[in-house]
């Protein structure tokens, strides 16, 4: 996916492409902050409506634009969570909606049930960063350039959280 976004003589196909790429990563990045998928739909058509508006501001020498939209993402969720202080769940991360469930699945949500409330342990930066990185699924580097944080610095608070993590639901088992 090239980095410059759609400027005049750009087809609106071309720009659908870049949306299609970066839609996933967005909604689940969004579904890990607000813990539900409708909610999730509706904040990354946000994002994407404030895209287009400044997609005149977006610099492919700041960085790739799927990092960029997140960025307009984490600006959209938390403006939502202001408004409406919603907790932290990943309930919508779990199966495939639209599959039939089964036992496994059941198991998932449990899973993800015992994950969020690990999780509200945590201060809001260090979820944060889990969200970016299994929710959006970004590398530790893009995650630095959204957070303004050191690569290392990310590094080594996602293994601390996810360490403690690991220990917590040993520990409760």
């Amino acid at each position: 996916m090239p980095d410059e976004v759609q400027r005049p003589g750009e087809t609106a196909s071309q720009w659908d492409e870049r949306i299609r790429f970066a839609l996933p990563r967005v909604y689940r990045y969004l579904c890990y902050k607000v813990g539900d998928g409708r909610l999730a739909e509706d904040l990354a058509a946000d994002t994407f409506e404030r895209a287009w508006r400044s997609r005149d501001g977006y610099r492919a020498d700041r960085g790739e634009w799927g990092v960029w939209v997140l960025g307009i993402a984490r600006h959209v969720v938390a403006d939502f969570l202001r408004r409406r202080e919603v907790d932290l769940a990943i309930d919508c991360v779990g199966p495939d909606p639209h599959e039939r469930p089964t036992e496994e699945d059941g198991e998932r949500r449990v899973d993800f049930s015992r994950v969020r409330v690990l999780l509200s342990r945590f201060p809001e930066r260090d979820r944060e960063l889990i969200a970016l990185k299994y929710g959006a699924g970004l590398t530790n580097r893009a995650i630095a350039t959204l957070t303004g944080l050191t690569e290392t610095n990310v590094g080594t608070i996602l293994h601390r959280v996810v360490s403690g993590m690991r220990r917590q639901w040993e520990e409760e088992q």
